[in-house]
């Protein structure tokens, strides 16, 4: 009979295991509503910078129990579930005792739910009813045969409710304390264990009497169990409880709006300096013009990583400050003569100490001025890259190439947008065509730099190629002729240049020390005009003072330019034919003036190889061409030096 009876329990045992394991593999835990949560943007040193919510605009985000206050874990135990660590899933006992209690009042004043049965009912929300109770118990003991304690913890602290849409402790945390859920006081990690019981009923903004009387029902438990001490006790006990929800943290908030999605994006941004440079972006946007706005970019010039940027005026939509104006297409005015300098250096056609001429000049039916209408004769290319004079640069394009030109940078990954249907011309150096703050400050971090041009990182995760648009030393000749004092005042050791677009729609200003490029763009979004406004006087304050919040890493200073001794045995400076220039588009209704520029006296102009009339004294030519068509144009001089360009002309 025993032996029967021993059979028949083993078989019994047997049978329920082989059920179990079948009910187990037909219904596994569901985990679905864990995969729901926000997105956590954290700096380059893992602090948190903004956090976003999930879809249906709940606050729940991944909790792990080494993430959160110890205190909270061993209150949440001792309140809710002693037994957590050594029991199954349920606890036969309280089942037992809650029973008796029901069944002696008539109705239901004990519950019997452990952490572990609040985790199933959290995964798996169903109506309050006994035969729910029996499921969750059910899935109580699923769960911990699958996972381990602390998991079931984590999971808890991830799906709690505490009111309203806040789903987790480190929402809640956030919201109702302003701070992580890894740092709470006792009162605070009180409070939050007793929310989840009555979510709604408890909540300190709409209910901070209830709220209190629960929280510190819960301290004094834990006093009791010796998780806090007298003194902590009396403390938390006079400290009140919030009344009103804080705002999630949301630093650069144009730029993370774009990073939701993963519940965890690494960013290269640095926390203190972001926090810093948003309140120096609203002083600064307080003297601002109505409708105007500024963006501001930081990088780490070596490793091509921002670390910190303002995108625009968050939340004025007259600003357009939903925006991210680093990334708004605008033109850069002379911001881009640094990169014609250093290709022209690169390429022989010009150095520091080449003469160019600041004079009236007619290139075709384009007749650029300087910013201040006035003209300083024959002057140095360092000399006319530090005071931004326009009459060289486009000399120097023209010599170069705007075709070129564009192509260079965009062969470094940085794209010039030009007017439709407009091909590359001499204005490009003056702002002529459009680009970015973002990719500006990625050219001038190579010239801050070895001359390779890189996109600048906002994610820890992402990296890109580079590309060279200068050598290593036409990046530092540039760089020494920009390394100057801010006319204003400002930290030492600074390259700077600055640009105004047409009509003074657009200000920039850009710097660079050995370690940091700052880029600064002042504007109406809209694209009206800024009266008054400039890149030196609008735009570089702005970069100076973004300077002083940042560690000093001074340029040396340049070295002073040899001085230029003149004797009567004078080398003649190399023959130029300055117009048109190779590659030019011109058109056929009327004289041509052809200009040339050093050589040898006489000089002589050639069509297609037949020579035009010409004074020898002068160092230009009138050409009315025949009809449409290409011709090349050659200049010669008294030593047989040679130059031509090859050009189009049009009806």
């Amino acid at each position: 009979m025993m032996r029967r009876w021993l059979i028949g329990g083993l078989a019994t045992l047997a049978l329920l295991a082989g059920t179990g394991v079948v009910l187990d593999r037909l219904f596994p835990p569901g985990l679905a509503r864990l995969a729901v949560h926000g997105t956590v943007v954290r700096d380059r040193r893992g602090r948190v910078l903004a956090m976003l919510p999930a879809p249906g605009v709940m606050w729940q985000f991944p909790v792990r129990v080494r993430a959160v206050s110890p205190l909270l874990v061993r209150m949440l135990v001792a309140v809710e579930d002693r037994s957590f660590y050594f029991n199954p899933g349920v606890n036969p006992l309280a089942i037992l005792r809650a029973a008796a209690q029901d069944a002696a009042a008539g109705r239901v004043v004990s519950g019997a739910s452990t952490l572990t049965m609040q985790v199933a009912r959290l995964l798996h929300p169903r109506p309050r009813t006994l035969r729910a109770k029996i499921i969750e118990a059910l899935r109580a003991v699923q769960l911990t045969a699958h996972f381990s304690k602390r998991r079931i913890l984590s999971m808890w602290l991830t799906l709690a409710p505490f009111g309203g849409n806040l789903v987790g402790a480190e929402a809640a945390a956030r919201a109702w304390f302003g701070t992580s859920a890894a740092a709470l006081s006792p009162a605070q990690a009180a409070l939050l264990v007793a929310l989840p019981r009555r979510p709604e009923a408890l909540r300190p903004d709409l209910h901070p009497r209830q709220a209190r009387i629960v929280r510190d029902r819960i301290l004094r438990l834990a006093a009791r169990r010796g998780l806090i001490s007298r003194a902590d006790l009396a403390q938390a006990l006079a400290t009140p409880v919030p009344t009103a929800r804080r705002p999630m943290p949301r630093m650069a908030p144009q730029v993370v709006a774009t990073l939701a999605g993963p519940a965890h994006v690494p960013t290269t941004l640095d926390a203190p300096l972001q926090a810093a440079l948003q309140v120096l972006a609203r002083r600064q946007l307080q003297g601002l013009p109505p409708h105007a706005s500024l963006a501001i970019v930081v990088a780490d010039a070596r490793r091509r990583a921002i670390r910190a940027l303002v995108a625009g005026d968050w939340g004025d939509a007259e600003r357009a400050g939903y925006m991210d104006l680093t990334r708004a297409i605008r033109s850069p005015g002379s911001a881009l003569k640094p990169f014609l300098y250093g290709l022209a250096f690169e390429d022989g056609l010009a150095g520091p100490q080449t003469l160019l001429n600041d004079l009236p000049t007619r290139f075709g039916g384009y007749a650029p001025e300087d910013f201040n209408h006035r003209f300083r004769g024959r002057v140095s290319a360092a000399s006319a890259l530090r005071r931004s004079l326009n009459l060289p640069a486009v000399e120097l394009m023209g010599a170069y190439g705007p075709l070129r030109f564009v192509a260079a940078l965009g062969a470094a990954g940085v794209r010039l947008h030009l007017p439709s249907g407009a091909a590359p011309s001499l204005p490009v150096v003056l702002g002529g065509a459009g680009t970015s703050l973002r990719d500006m400050a990625a050219l001038y971090a190579a010239l801050a730099t070895d001359g390779v041009v890189a996109p600048l990182r906002l994610r820890r995760d992402e990296g890109r190629a580079g590309h060279r648009l200068l050598s290593a030393e036409a990046a530092r000749t540039v760089a020494a002729i920009l390394t100057r004092r801010f006319p204003g005042g400002g930290p030492d050791g600074i390259a700077w240049k600055t640009g105004t677009s047409w009509g003074n729609r657009d200000s920039w200003a850009f710097g660079f020390d050995r370690r940091h490029v700052v880029g600064v763009w002042v504007g109406r979004p809209d694209g009206t005009a800024m009266p008054g406004a400039t890149g030196t006087g609008t735009a570089l304050p702005i970069v100076a003072e973004v300077f002083g919040l940042l560690p000093a890493s001074p340029r040396a200073a340049p070295k002073p330019p040899p001085r230029l001794v003149f004797t009567t045995a004078r080398p003649a400076d190399p023959l130029r034919l300055l117009f048109p220039p190779a590659g030019a588009t011109l058109a056929a209704h009327g004289p041509i003036r052809l200009r040339a520029m050093g050589g040898q006296r006489p000089l002589r102009f050639l069509i297609d190889g037949r020579p035009i009339p010409s004074r020898a004294a002068l160092r230009d030519a009138s050409w009315r061409p025949p009809g449409p068509g290409f011709y090349r144009i050659t200049v010669l001089d008294q030593s047989g030096a040679a130059r031509d360009a090859r050009v189009r002309v049009e009806r």
